[in-house]
């Protein structure tokens, strides 16, 4: 599956369209937020419909090391750093314009414990005790398992991962691939909840 035309600009490090930024209202698990966004990130009009339905779904996330698969202009990542201001929060995403955004966006909400990373750059060492993300489907299923079995596995003991996940995007072959490829000693996978068309899918590591 290749990307949309109109949507390539998603998975480059620097987006070729102009920034044309613009400062938006959304509600976060109950928060009204203020953020900056911009053309050339995912969803920069509004939260996108995947992102609300796993707000909706999670429970709060759990322990010290926290991650955003994609964070874009930084819902998830604004959302848990809100929710536990002494954990750590890693953003990550390959749009240098996504991670501009999301520094922006914490630091007007004074979220001094995110950290926004390029994927690569991440320390090698950092494992996570919660993860939150709206993977990038349309970037092509080759692609989204390369990102999926970078982060899976950096999965702390009792760490869990939340993913959304279009039913009509792959939803549910995605939850049946993970069940071939992560240790079923390890890892349990398990749909959470359905939401208006979109698969909330649970990855749970062994303690």
């Amino acid at each position: 599956m290749a990307p949309e035309p109109h949507s390539a600009h998603y998975f480059v490090t620097d987006p070729s369209l102009p920034e044309k930024p613009r400062q938006i209202s959304v509600d976060l698990r109950g928060r009204e937020v203020r953020v900056q966004t911009a053309a050339g990130v995912f969803s920069p009009g509004d939260l996108d419909k995947g992102t609300a339905a796993l707000l909706r779904n999670v429970p709060d996330p759990s322990g010290r090391q926290f991650l955003d698969i994609g964070c874009g202009w930084g819902p998830l990542t604004l959302a848990m750093g809100l929710a536990d201001p002494d954990a750590t929060v890693t953003a990550v995403d390959v749009n240098d314009r996504s991670l501009d955004l999301t520094r922006r966006n914490v630091e007007a909400h004074g979220l001094s414990h995110v950290e926004t990373f390029r994927p690569e750059d991440v320390p090698q060492d950092r494992q996570f005790d919660t993860v939150w993300s709206n993977p990038p489907i349309r970037v092509g299923k080759e692609a989204l398992h390369q990102i999926l079995l970078m982060w899976l596995p950096r999965l702390a003991p009792g760490g869990t991962a939340w993913l959304v996940v279009q039913k009509n995007l792959g939803g549910d072959s995605l939850q049946r691939w993970l069940g071939t490829v992560l240790d079923a000693e390890e890892f349990t996978i398990e749909r959470a909840a359905t939401d208006k068309g979109f698969r909330i899918l649970k990855v749970e590591r062994a303690r």
